[in-house]
């Protein structure tokens, strides 16, 4: 079974989205469970494509290569997943703040935490506060993650974390910030739980942030 699994985080590592799915089926057939697929070849591959890009042997477009291919493989994985009741480490809500219409960043943070075993809720971009809301509302996640990368948005992740405590949520979830213009001060500031400075840096917080890491 080894083999499968090496086979499937290789795949992952070269961003090869058309191999991957094949090779999660062929685990599938093989008999493996949707979480061993995920926790010994996916979530694998992943792990190494951080460790790769923190120390600078992979780069930005590598890494969204890579992110396709977890994503294909994950197309079969997620409704297997939560048919099986397998246990994930938890949702995220993830969004760029409102006004920010960047979201590469905010994407590539999301597929390294999907590697990491959490189920993604993704806003996308210029999400507006009451949107935080609802979806907190809706999904009951443990994370709530903001994105901006303009100065001038930088706020209006201060301004959703107050929406949220008005709200009566912010007991509810954990926040982690990042961006560009981002640094941790800020995030203390503004009162997040965290600030992830990169994609496998924002994944190793979300694992902290529930208690995984």
């Amino acid at each position: 079974m080894s083999e499968i699994y090496e086979k499937l985080s290789t795949a992952i590592l070269e961003g090869d989205a058309d191999k991957t799915p094949k090779l999660v089926n062929r685990g599938l057939k093989q008999g493996l469970t949707p979480k061993e697929v995920l926790d010994n070849g996916l979530i694998v591959g992943m792990d190494e494509v951080g460790v790769r890009f923190k120390r600078g042997d992979m780069f930005v477009p590598e890494v969204l290569m890579s992110a396709d291919a977890m994503a294909a493989g994950m197309l079969i994985l997620r409704p297997l997943l939560v048919e099986s009741g397998a246990e994930l480490l938890g949702k995220i809500v993830m969004g760029t703040v409102k006004g920010d219409l960047h979201d590469i960043g905010k994407n590539l943070v999301s597929m390294m935490c999907e590697g990491a075993g959490f189920e993604i809720v993704n806003l996308g971009f210029n999400v507006e506060p009451d949107v935080f809301i609802n979806a907190i509302k809706e999904h009951q996640p443990a994370i709530v993650g903001m994105s901006a990368m303009l100065t001038t948005t930088m706020r209006a992740m201060g301004h959703t974390i107050k929406a949220i405590e008005e709200a009566g949520l912010r007991d509810t979830v954990k926040v982690f910030v990042g961006g560009a213009p981002v640094d941790k001060e800020f995030a203390d500031t503004i009162g997040a739980d965290g600030y992830g400075s990169n994609a496998p840096g924002g994944a190793e917080l979300a694992k902290q942030l529930v208690g995984a890491a």
